[in-house]
This record gives structure tokens, C-alpha cells and sequence, in this order.
């Protein structure tokens, strides 16, 4: 893995770089993860806070939840980051917003108990019904 991982929203307007090797690599089932993606899960992605810059445009921040501070770019709507004030030292960022989202494998699904019926995973990583820190 490189020293540096860059990616950005869908048309351009907001780019990142992340610095080092991430923290975690997980697909979250979770409800607001899936309301504000549109999509059933949502892979990610968590880098130290002081690892990550945007380095082009201003994403839109908006608090999905009371704890909870998420980003997307204004122009093309693409989700990138989600920051919890009970963690603020680090930072999620959408896995497949990376240039390279190969290079950055999950190795576990969480929020299982939140995953809608119809989504059937068969990659063998573990799941956790809420948090991996909760356990299985």
C-alpha cells in the first residue's frame, strides 16, 4: 500500500487524501448508512483524523444523526465521510470513493441486525449484529 491514498466524489469537484494504513475496513448494514446512501450497505474506510485532508473543493457537512457529522460533495451528491463526536480522532471515508477501492478490502460486516432481507453476502468475513466491539 502507498504512503498516500487519494480519491474523491463522482464529477471531480471534491478531492482527498488519506496518509498511512487505515484503522479499519468494514460494510456497515447499518439504517442511516443506508438512508444516506440510497444503497442497502456501505463500505468504509477509518484513517486518523490528522491522516486525512480534503485537498480540492468543500464537501457539504451535515449531522445525520445528534452524534454523527457526515460529508458529500454539493455538485454530484456522492457520500465521502462520517465523523462521530464520541470518536472524533478519526474518520470514515466511503471505500469506494478511493481512487483504488481494491486496495482497501473489508474485513467485516457490522449493523447486521439492520440489514434489509433481500441482501445476501457469501465472502466468509465475520459479522456483528451491531459493532465488532460488541462482538458476535
Amino acid at each position: 500500500m502507498s504512503d498516500f491514498l487519494d480519491g474523491g466524489c463522482l464529477c471531480g469537484a471534491v478531492r482527498y487524501r488519506a496518509r498511512g494504513r487505515p484503522e479499519h475496513r468494514m460494510i456497515c448494514h447499518c439504517k442511516t448508512c443506508q438512508r444516506a446512501a440510497g444503497s442497502p450497505v456501505v463500505a468504509w474506510v477509518t484513517f486518523p483524523a490528522e491522516s486525512f485532508d480534503f485537498v480540492q473543493g468543500d464537501p457539504v457537512r451535515f449531522q445525520s444523526s445528534p452524534p454523527v457529522i457526515r460529508t458529500f460533495c454539493g455538485v454530484c451528491g456522492t457520500p465521502l465521510t462520517y465523523v462521530h463526536s464520541q470518536a472524533a480522532e478519526a474518520v470514515d471515508v466511503t471505500t469506494c470513493s478511493f481512487d483504488e477501492p481494491d486496495s482497501l478490502p473489508p474485513t467485516h460486516h457490522s449493523w447486521l441486525q439492520d440489514s434489509v432481507s433481500w441482501v445476501r453476502f457469501g465472502d466468509g468475513l465475520p459479522t456483528y449484529p451491531t459493532t465488532r466491539s460488541e462482538g458476535s
